[in-house]
């Protein structure tokens, strides 16, 4: 399958920026001016939460493509399924309608709704982000260790699960989590670091703790800290970013 590039580069503050289309899927490759044939660099992938749409997220992901870049990485991002001006998936609306009308009621979430909700976008995600990777790998200025940071959890779950070119994986615990995720989990040794707003509202705590004790990693870092989703305190990007810069380094090598 064949990347389109679909603008001309762009340079801003030292990182260029191209979009491109890859199997009718949009997407934005950030690389730093650094990289080169002769000096790859390794490649971040950027999650984002579902059905925001990868046009609502562009300043947020190109400020994170920007932090990647300073640490000498690309970064991608792609338009999930069913976000954007992709056509919805089958059975999310009702899902996510079955979702809030729980929370509402304040009841938790059944386990047939969190499944409608999510499997889904894992099952069509995941071979997207692959062929993404397959694109973006065969680049010349691109080196072979990749990570994987943020996101819907249970996508970067199932895609370091199943896919050996991840080798690190920065999760956010901030959205409800399949039972099948857990034994996905279970099969991930790869290092792992979570990070968990314990006031996050749209997140099950307990959930996020039990999945994070499923994996199998033998490097596993939990890093929780007080207030709501959108509380993150800018130290968290920081150990975020030292826990790449420990498992991706500067070049492909």
């Amino acid at each position: 399958m064949t990347m389109h590039f679909t603008s001309a580069p762009r340079l801003s503050d030292g990182v260029i920026e191209r979009e491109f289309v890859l199997g009718g899927v949009p997407g934005v490759l950030w690389t730093p001016v650094t990289a080169s044939p002769d000096t790859p660099v390794p490649l971040v992938l950027l999650g984002q939460p579902g059905g925001f749409g990868l046009q609502r997220m562009r300043a947020r992901l190109a400020g994170r493509a920007r932090a990647c870049a300073a640490q000498g990485f690309a970064a991608v991002a792609i338009e999930l399924p069913g976000a954007g001006e992709r056509p919805p998936l089958p059975g999310a609306a009702e899902a996510r309608t079955d979702l809030v009308r729980a929370l509402a009621a304040g009841e938790k979430p059944g386990e047939d709704v969190i499944d409608r909700l999510i499997l889904p976008l894992v099952d069509a995600a995941v071979p997207e982000w692959q062929r993404t990777m397959d694109a973006v790998l065969a680049l010349p200025e691109i080196g072979e260790r990749v990570g994987i940071s943020g996101g819907v959890i249970a996508v970067a779950t199932r895609l370091a699960a199943v896919d050996p070119r991840i080798v690190a994986a920065g999760l956010f615990a901030g959205s409800y989590v399949p039972r099948a995720t857990f034994a996905e989990a279970r099969r991930i040794t790869i290092p792992v670091h979570v990070l968990l707003q314990w006031d996050d509202e749209g997140n099950d705590r307990a959930m996020a703790l039990e999945l994070f004790d499923a994996f199998a990693s033998a490097e596993k870092t939990l890093q929780a800290n007080l207030g709501g989703h959108t509380g993150v305190p800018a130290f968290a990007a920081e150990d975020a970013a030292r826990f790449f810069a420990r498992h991706l380094g500067s070049a492909s090598g």
